[in-house]
């Protein structure tokens, strides 16, 4: 069997990849990561040097035109700030809908156009590291266990049953995602997840914060955060 992995270069794509890897070995995995029009490049540059470090091809797609329209606050044509406040705190302000830094239905574009790709190198599962943290709270719908059934039921009839959605943590937290990563020596050092483009993390916007919380509660500090 061979896996495709949806890649961002941040800690959840990055375990997923791992896991991918010691269940069919890297020769049978080629990681995706997709430009969206964000404003930095960061991530793409981590991934680069990840599927690097796993020997893993890495094939890369540009959706920028999909989101022109958007006003999301972490694409490039937007005009506002990236909250700086835990995702809790940002969905106290929103009524119920996602947070700002929702992208448009992002990871059911980012499947549909990863399960096209996979039938076409013959793969038979995709992979991509939706949790439970990032749904909660309808800040990221598309995160979602909902989501994440109803997508993985449409690619599987729509590919002739033949691809399926593996979603290692729908279900679990961050924290969880973390630890597994630690047990697979994943290089988190190498990967990156803030949604600024600096040199370093900021360290408050909501995915910075999450990504502390995540080592700390294992007990050990954010590699990208020491010394701080």
């Amino acid at each position: 069997m061979k896996a495709l992995v949806l890649f961002s270069g941040g800690v959840d794509s990055t375990t997923c990849l791992a896991l991918a890897v010691k269940k069919y070995g890297a020769e049978n995995v080629t990681a995706l990561s997709i430009y969206y029009g964000q404003k930095h490049d960061r991530e793409i540059k981590s991934a680069e040097n990840i599927a690097e470090y796993y020997k893993v091809p890495l094939k890369t797609l540009d959706l920028t035109k999909i989101f022109a329209d958007s006003d999301c606050s972490l694409l490039v044509q937007s005009d506002k700030n990236i909250p700086q406040e835990s995702y809790a705190e940002q969905l106290e302000k929103t009524d119920g809908k996602p947070v700002s830094t929702y992208v448009p239905f992002r990871n059911g574009l980012f499947l549909s156009s990863a399960a096209s790709i996979a039938l076409s190198d013959e793969c038979s599962v995709i992979y991509y590291g939706a949790h439970s943290d990032d749904s909660a709270g309808n800040a990221y719908p598309d995160c979602s266990d909902a989501f994440n059934n109803a997508i993985n039921q449409a690619i599987y009839i729509g590919s002739g049953n033949q691809l399926e959605i593996v979603a290692p943590f729908v279900n679990s937290t961050k924290k969880d995602v973390v630890k597994t990563g630690l047990e697979l020596d994943v290089p988190y050092e190498m990967t990156w997840s803030c949604y600024e483009g600096n040199d370093k993390p900021c360290g408050v916007c909501g995915t910075c914060r999450d990504r502390i919380k995540a080592f700390e509660l294992n007990g050990v500090t954010d590699p990208l955060m020491k010394g701080e």
